[in-house]
């Protein structure tokens, strides 16, 4: 393992150093070993462990090449791990979110334009009065990653957008048990959409911060 990791180091010192840009093809397995004092087992070794977390792409019958290395792909990797979060680990997903969606939400005040306040308006519009909690949640997910893109930094877009999933089954379960969730989690929409509307960046995270405490609080009373 510490011969693999020696090679990923030496793999990303090209790359870290612009030797290797985004895009580039590595050269042939041999030249690449001999070049970095590797063997060809501990650099193809290296070479899976980059492409799983999406730093190479490697192309049957064609090469391997550097990524595009946009953070979008690169937290993919992230992503896949939160997947495999326990119960117990929600509340940190949680709290994580608490404190980065509403600095995002903020962001967006200046970033995002009317016709998507509009669009938004007009999809919590469609949900009525009382949707179902499933409806609810998938329109939840939609709203705050809209609003999160409209931040204009792709690094927290994409860091959001890998919490947001596995906290999913907590507002389900939410929606399902406490009495008055559907309408509250509707009333908080809305006036993080005025806030906005309004650009007054500091009310959209103030709310931004209601809004997921309230999930939050409410999971940890019931554990």
């Amino acid at each position: 393992m510490a011969v693999t990791d020696e090679a990923i180091e030496k793999i990303k010192g090209m790359i870290v150093s612009g030797k290797l840009r985004p895009g580039d093809r590595l050269p042939k397995e041999s030249e690449l070993a001999a070049e970095l004092g590797l063997s060809r087992n501990s650099l193809r070794e290296a070479v899976r462990a980059l492409a799983l977390i999406r730093i190479l792409d490697v192309r049957q019958g064609d090469g391997t090449y550097v990524t595009s290395l946009d953070s979008q792909l690169l937290l993919e990797a992230m992503s896949f791990v939160v997947d495999f979060h326990r119960d117990d680990t929600v509340l940190e997903l949680l709290a994580v979110r608490r404190i980065l969606e509403p600095a995002a939400t903020a962001l967006a005040c200046t970033g995002i334009g009317d016709p998507e306040l509009d669009a938004l308006e007009a999809e919590l519009a469609e949900l009525g009065h009382d949707p179902s909690v499933e409806e609810l949640v998938r329109a939840d997910l939609e709203f705050h990653r809209r609003i999160v893109q409209a931040s204009g930094n792709s690094v927290l877009s994409s860091l959001l957008e890998g919490l947001s999933g596995p906290t999913a089954r907590a507002r389900i379960w939410r929606g399902l048990t406490q009495e008055d969730a559907v309408r509250r989690t509707l009333t908080e929409h809305r006036a993080i959409l005025d806030a906005m509307r309004s650009r007054d960046a500091e009310a959209a995270r103030s709310w931004a911060t209601v809004h997921i405490a309230s999930v939050e609080q409410w999971l940890r009373r019931t554990l």
